[in-house]
């Protein structure tokens, strides 16, 4: 989620905890990593997977440049902001989590966030929505490999903010409101009524990828209220794991573990239980700050006992965003900084600190809680083992990464939401090297933040977004992918 809207309502501007000798999972990364810092050289020094120089690709749409890519791909913009639907609705702004599936046929089916706040009323058909006053929800793009919309569609509507969210391995999208506004909470930052909103807010959702159907989406009521950010599915523990976004305060990594196998009842059901990760050892461990890269915790987990707070009359926004999260720390759960993306790769969670890490001493300290540039965080599941995977060194690097997902060789994809420069899309091997892969070029929008990044099953074409208010388009990228380290 951008940080911009609160930046521009919040003016002002750790200590790093060291853990233990890696071992295990993450052995050999943590030895490369070890060797790496040795030998006095950065990671991007020591291999170049990327791709080549960028440079301006115009639009096949209509050959515009907005990107610049490496040479030889290609790519194809989509459905904007106000690009009228099957339905007949318009598209809505502020394109952001998404994910590809396959089908029908050859081609595509895209789930997509749009992330809206306030109490504007629903984007398409009221009469499906989960809160009418609400102006958030996801879309539905049928696409070929090269861009190409067959349909496109409302998928759910009437929820907020939704700004991330992850595939199920079943045939589904979670969608996360990253917020925890209601008729019982006070405004939030930007002001608007909240008496108006008919739902409490700060849930996670369901989200079919074929049939909309007439039946709203329903809350996932014990996975938790509060600022959610994603999700990724574990088949191997039946756990989500799920990321808060927090801007003021610090955040959690959290799991839900539903009451039945998710993997085979083919849902994520309500009614279990919300844990939030704890560093062993030390209670209230600090991760926001500066944290050597390689350094690996054993964690445990600690309950939440109340996932789903009602909130009394005269409840602020600040009071109530952080009740989730206090009931974890008051047991020792460790704080991060805005914790945004994650995806699922065999048996280790990868997700995103937007404001982790040590400050770029060039530029002033951001607003909000975490004073870095951005972590990169890797969590072994089954081990209970997580590791530091990169640490930003300034916003030239990488600048406060959020959304996140992964090749089919391994490699991350992280989309920039920095605010100082034009953003880019940047790879991160597993052994911690980092390179560019693409760069926002639309005019007068080159400071809008990627989103919702995300590979059709093949591997041919990436897919992503730029989530804007006036700029908000989606994008089909191929080319030579065997070329770099995708």
């Amino acid at each position: 989620m951008s940080g911009l809207s609160r930046r521009s309502f919040i003016k002002g501007a750790a200590v790093g905890v060291v853990g233990a000798a890696a071992a295990g999972p993450f052995q050999g990364v943590a030895a490369r990593a070890a060797t790496i810092r040795a030998a006095g050289v950065t990671p991007a020094t020591v291999h170049d997977p990327g791709y080549g120089p960028l440079g301006p690709v115009p639009d096949l749409a209509d050959g515009q440049v907005r990107l610049h890519l490496p040479e030889g791909f290609s790519y194809r913009s989509f459905t904007p902001r106000g690009f009228i639907m099957d339905d007949g609705f318009a598209t809505p702004a502020r394109h952001d989590g998404m994910a590809c599936f396959g089908g029908p046929g050859n081609a595509f089916t895209l789930i997509r966030n749009h992330e809206i706040n306030g109490p504007i009323g629903a984007f398409g058909d009221p009469a499906t929505a989960y809160d009418p006053a609400a102006g958030s929800g996801t879309t539905r793009v049928v696409i070929t490999s090269f861009g190409e919309v067959i349909s496109t569609e409302v998928s759910s509507n009437g929820t907020q903010m939704n700004c991330s969210g992850g595939p199920m391995p079943w045939g589904s999208w979670v969608t996360c409101e990253e917020t925890i506004n209601g008729p019982d909470v006070g405004n939030d930052f930007t002001g608007g009524n909240n008496s108006l909103l008919h739902q409490k807010h700060g849930y996670i959702y369901e989200v079919p990828t074929r049939g909309r159907g007439s039946a709203a989406v329903s809350p996932i009521r014990s996975a938790g209220r509060f600022a959610h950010e994603s999700v990724a599915y574990d088949p191997i523990t039946n756990a989500l794991f799920l990321t808060e976004d927090d801007f003021n305060f610090p955040s959690g990594f959290y799991r839900y573990l539903p009451p039945d196998r998710s993997n085979a009842v083919k849902r994520v059901s309500d009614g279990g239980r919300l844990q939030m990760l704890a560093v062993r050892g030390q209670p209230n461990a600090d991760l926001s700050g500066h944290i050597e890269v390689g350094a690996t915790f054993d964690v445990d987990w600690v309950d939440i006992d109340d996932p789903d707070p009602t909130f009394a009359a005269g409840t602020t926004n600040d009071q109530a965003i952080v009740a989730v999260a206090n009931q974890g720390l008051a047991n020792g759960a460790a704080k991060f900084s805005r914790l945004e993306g994650s995806i699922w790769d065999a048996g280790v969670v990868y997700f995103t600190s937007t404001q982790g890490g040590a400050p770029d001493p060039t530029i002033p300290v951001l607003a909000g809680f975490g004073d870095g540039r951005g972590q990169v965080w890797a969590y072994h599941t089954v081990a209970g083992r997580l590791r530091l995977m990169y640490e930003s060194t300034g916003l030239d690097v990488l600048d406060l990464p959020d959304n996140v997902t992964i090749s089919n060789r391994g490699t991350l994809v992280l989309c920039e939401d920095g605010l100082d420069s034009a953003n880019f899309l940047r790879g991160l091997t597993k052994e911690g090297v980092l390179f560019d892969f693409a760069k926002n070029a639309i005019p007068g929008a080159t400071q809008e933040e990627f989103a919702g990044s995300t590979f059709s099953p093949d591997g041919r074409t990436l897919f992503v977004n730029i989530q804007s208010n006036a700029a908000a388009i989606s994008f089909a990228v191929w080319g030579p992918w065997s070329n770099g380290g995708f």
